[in-house]
């Protein structure tokens, strides 16, 4: 089968489109005929190599964290889901693999498409919004009236953020550029804060909880944005003890790695009086059956940016890696 194969670490020429022998599903897997899969910057990550101290690939491996596709073959103990069901999912994390014809995915990973979505609109669903529910909900716990601030909206992320924190019942402020105003004000954002022009510092100390989708300076200001006491968590800044606790299988070792890395950014967090913490979200098919039905019932849509065929792939991560993309990049298998 066809599949997009990292071969070694490094830049773009160290992955590309060959054939790899088709996988078969263990008991609990499904085998999928993946029709789209969504692009993600945890994919460069991946090629640059600078995951390697969390997963240990053993190269050459087809890349890919989320896809969906039609069930082709069942393990004998799947009881969920059956040939021929429309699926999608977040793949496993120690195991990549949705730039391919074929992949596989552990039957609790796994949900039903939402009904009225295509194949490539799916595929652009799973790691975005699995990352913005969990963040939002799980270690955010916004509820009814409370004021969160989201950084970097317009991103792939940012418009399931706004509209899950919607969903929940807060009052979203969010940053974006002019060019990206018109998009989140459209997903429910009730305040814009255009980044290249305003000052962060201006809004004061109003927000109950942050979501940070840039890092950096950003989130440095976003400290001072949220009450004394409240939370900030981001995806795009660096880890810290609790993400290889609680994210990562429990790493004692790479926690203390985690601790030495992230003092920096933790002494800024306590000086502002806030808790920060980096998570990694967690596949789950459970999840993804909660957001096919706000899907289908017109509460949450997809951003797609643009969509290429398969065999341009190289040229649709070129494009991710740019920063501009309003929404999802995905491949289409055709």
């Amino acid at each position: 089968m066809r599949a997009y194969v990292l071969q070694r670490y490094g830049g773009a020429e160290c992955a590309a489109l060959t054939d790899i022998p088709a996988p078969r599903p263990g008991p609990h897997e499904l085998l999928v005929d993946v029709r789209a899969a969504g692009l993600n910057p945890v994919d460069v990550g991946f090629r640059k190599g600078v995951l390697r101290p969390l997963y240990r690939l053993k190269l050459p491996t087809a890349l890919g964290c989320e896809f969906a596709g039609v069930v082709a073959a069942v393990g004998a103990e799947v009881t969920r889901f059956s040939v021929g069901d429309r699926v999608y999912a977040r793949v496993e994390k120690h195991r990549p693999g949705a730039f391919a014809e074929q992949a596989l995915i552990g039957e609790d990973n796994a949900a039903l498409m939402p009904a009225d979505l295509d194949f490539e609109t799916a595929a652009g669903t799973p790691l975005a919004a699995l990352t913005a529910l969990q963040a939002l909900r799980d270690e955010l716990k916004v509820g009814p009236g409370q004021r969160v601030f989201i950084s970097g909206g317009a991103g792939g992320v940012g418009t399931f953020a706004i509209q899950i924190a919607k969903q929940l019942g807060a009052h979203v402020t969010t940053t974006a550029s002019s060019r990206g105003e018109a998009l989140v004000r459209s997903l429910g954002a009730d305040e814009v804060i255009d980044y290249t022009a305003d000052d962060l510092s201006s809004l004061g100390r109003e927000f109950d909880a942050g979501l940070d989708l840039v890092g950096g300076e950003t989130l440095e200001r976003m400290f001072h944005l949220v009450k004394r006491g409240a939370k900030v968590v981001s995806v795009a800044a660096v880890p810290e003890p609790r993400t290889a606790l609680q994210d990562l299988g429990g790493r004692v070792v790479l926690a203390g790695l985690f601790w030495i890395v992230s003092r920096g950014v933790r002494a800024k967090a306590r000086a502002a009086g806030v808790d920060y913490r980096y998570m990694f979200m967690r596949p789950s098919g459970r999840d993804l059956a909660q957001l096919a039905e706000w899907i289908e019932a017109g509460r949450i849509r997809v951003v797609l940016d643009r969509t290429y065929p398969f065999s341009q792939i190289a040229e649709a991560f070129a494009y991710l890696e740019t920063g501009r993309a309003k929404g999802k990049v995905v491949v289409s298998m055709g």
